[in-house]
């Protein structure tokens, strides 16, 4: 049977069942006498056993085969639910998933799962479950080993060409060889800022583990890259050793033809006929590598499209709206007939293509989320701790290119709240808490932005403890410490090596991290806050853009000049009396609907120049943040709008307020305010 066609749907639909095993799994521990929970287990572990064996993934099916029969005893009552089984079930789970991802990425989906098959069959005929070893980790660690010491006789003959063109040309063939410290935690962080720093000196051919290996941790702490350069050795050397975590770095001229120093076999002379230019090669190398991994299978129902023709089409479209509302002005000022009744199809139509295109780069966030009840559960025995998890707002969603990045952030700081914040058991009693420590996700829109937040009821931050290490560490002095305020002495925790940590452990302590989570965040035009109270717990709140390239604004007005306001953060408009305006700690409060709501001149905030003061009345935009409000203080309203999102540029990159900037359908330009800045 022609299974390529199927591929797909096959791993989308494995993809589903794992995760569908994963869910239940965790009920079943909470109820564990829940058979209906456990029939639906078995029914997923049943389709996938059935799926793996029809596309001939024998491995996948016979592990699935195993689990499956543990699941059948538990289902017919020979077998009892406990964490000891239901810890060797959730291994077979995530090798299951390692399986398939294999088979995503042209793999065959074999893995070495001895010992496991050994687990579930003792937990089948009763006996005593036999101890996981090392054993998989060592052998990975000893491929990665060889794998270093046998670069050379892994080049192939692209590859020899290559160096050996970009030596006749003036060029460095250098081999480095870098090493790790041995208390590294993020070893796939660190080697990707080594990489980033290669691929600015030079041209990287190849790696020793694989990048994927490295990317994945599968590796000890030394890793072996070829790099074409014009640089020094000497100067490569340096600028690797500044990043942190970085034992050693030794760069060695590599001569195609020779075995390297590791003693790697002899490559094979390279051919004559490529007169490729070396800075082209490794370029053409990489689109040749594209090219073969873009060869997978695709069904007639779904098409996988590059981020980067999405970006275009937005690109086109965005032109396309400046000229809609061009066209609609001038409708309106001919008042002729036709012409407006044309003009709104092409709104009405173009609003229709506006959404579609929007919507084929968002997806929930719960594709992130939903991998995190399966690591708390699993740091949480690690850590000897108690952690009830709350998923609220699983459904928001968020542009692509942003998921992609957020997962790596938002592991840390789950990791960081439950080793630093939330307390032993025995501690929360003594405090006078309950023993099960609370960690809440929760995600929502506001405004053009979308809030992740993560809190826990746990110890807090000490900001003695902080403000100490902090002057310790050099990152601030006494005399700057007195003039800190809470707030900004939260934020010193996100500084590169700091940490509070007692004593290192597997989880944190190394002060890594949460330097990695602000960079990140930072790079997707985000920020992190924090708040803390000392024995009540802490709050990492997480602000992101939307992406959003076209957004419905409220455009007004403040003197001669326009802004525009995100119509998602807008409750409502009015207009008050000047007499109805109170004070309260000299601020201008207005009583909106029962709530004291601040007041924010526009026109103070940005510095707008003119004295209209003459009219009685105040015309105000209400806006929210969460659960918090304000009133923006205008001139006058414009009307609601749809506009196109244009970035400052790079040199007003820090403009206080200020998201961004739109084209108005007569040429006029209006800045879009970041309402969310404005709301503290």
């Amino acid at each position: 049977m022609e299974t390529n066609e199927y591929l797909e749907v096959f791993i989308e639909e494995s993809k589903e069942h794992i995760q569908s095993l994963n869910d239940h799994l965790l009920e079943l521990e909470k109820n564990p006498s829940d058979l209906s929970m456990v029939n639906e287990i078995f029914r997923s572990a049943h389709t996938l056993k059935g799926m793996s064996a029809t596309m001939g993934y024998q491995d996948l099916a016979n592990l699935t085969h195993k689990m499956e029969n543990v699941l059948d005893a538990v289902r017919n009552n020979k077998l009892a639910v406990n964490t000891e089984i239901l810890d060797v079930v959730l291994e077979a789970v995530d090798q299951l998933e390692e399986m398939v991802l294999d088979i995503a990425s042209g793999g065959e989906g074999s893995k070495d799962v001895e010992l496991l098959v050994e687990q579930l069959d003792a937990i089948e005929n009763g006996e005593e479950i036999p101890a996981a070893t090392k054993k998989v980790d060592d052998s990975q660690e000893e491929v990665s080993h060889s794998s270093a010491v046998n670069l050379a006789s892994t080049l192939d003959e692209f590859e020899r060409t290559v160096l050996l063109e970009s030596k006749e040309q003036g060029f460095h063939n250098l081999e480095l060889s870098i090493s790790l410290r041995e208390d590294c935690l993020l070893k796939a962080a660190r080697v990707y800022m080594v990489f980033e720093i290669l691929e600015q000196s030079g041209e990287v051919i190849k790696s020793s583990p694989t990048v994927q290996e490295l990317e994945d941790e599968n590796f000890d702490l030394s890793f072996t890259v070829l790099l074409v350069t014009k640089e020094d050795p000497q100067e490569i050397e340096k600028k690797v050793m500044k990043v942190s975590e970085v034992d050693k770095v030794q760069a060695d001229l590599f001569t195609p033809g020779q075995p390297t120093k590791n003693g790697g076999d002899e490559p094979a002379p390279a051919s004559n006929g490529s007169q490729t230019a070396v800075a082209e090669a490794p370029v053409k190398k990489e689109a040749d590598k594209k090219a073969s991994a873009n060869k997978a299978p695709v069904n007639n129902k779904t098409i996988r499209v590059n981020i980067d023709r999405l970006d275009a089409l937005m690109n086109l479209f965005e032109e396309l709206v400046i000229d809609r509302g061009r066209l609609e002005q001038i409708a309106d000022s001919l008042k002729h007939n036709e012409l407006q009744e044309t003009v709104e199809r092409m709104t009405r139509i173009s609003g229709d293509l506006q959404n579609i295109i929007l919507n084929m780069r968002m997806v929930p966030i719960d594709q992130v989320f939903n991998r995190f009840p399966r690591m708390v559960r699993q740091l949480a025995k690690d850590l000897g701790k108690q952690i009830n998890l709350e998923i609220e707002g699983a459904e928001t969603e968020l542009d692509r290119t942003v998921i992609d990045e957020i997962g790596d952030p938002l592991v840390h700081l789950i990791r960081n709240a439950l080793d630093h914040g939330v307390e032993q058991p025995d501690i929360r009693e003594q405090k006078g808490k309950p023993r099960e420590g609370s960690l809440k996700l929760y995600a929502y829109h506001s405004g053009n932005h979308v809030f992740i937040e993560i809190s826990d009821d746990g110890a807090g931050i000490n900001r003695d403890k902080v403000i100490n290490k902090a002057i310790s560490n050099g990152v601030i002095t006494s005399e700057q410490s007195e003039t800190l305020t809470e707030k900004q002495v939260f934020q010193l925790i996100m500084e590169s090596g700091f940490s509070t940590a007692d004593k290192i452990s597997d989880v944190s302590g190394r002060g890594v991290g949460l330097d990695v989570v602000k960079n990140t965040i930072e790079s997707l035009g985000g920020n992190i806050t924090i708040d803390s109270k000392l024995d009540q717990g802490s709050v990492f709140s997480i602000q992101l853009p939307l992406t959003l390239s076209i957004i419905s604004v409220m455009l007004v007005e403040i003197e001669e000049e326009k802004y525009a306001v995100p119509l998602s953060s807008i409750i409502e408009t009015a207009v008050i009396k000047k007499s109805n305006i109170m004070s309260a700690h000299n601020k201008k409060v207005i009583d909106f609907r029962g709530r004291v709501v601040p007041l924010i001149n526009l026109k103070d905030v940005f510095e707008v120049p003119g004295d209209n003061e003459e009219d009685d009345y105040y015309s105000i935009v209400i806006i929210r943040k969460g659960d918090k409000m304000a009133g923006l203080i205008v001139d006058s309203f414009i009307g609601q709008q749809e506009v196109v999102l244009k970035s400052l540029g790079n040199y007003l990159t820090d403009v206080f307020a200020i998201s961004g900037a739109t084209i108005l359908g007569d040429g006029q330009v209006a800045l879009i305010i970041d309402s969310n800045s404005l709301i503290m």
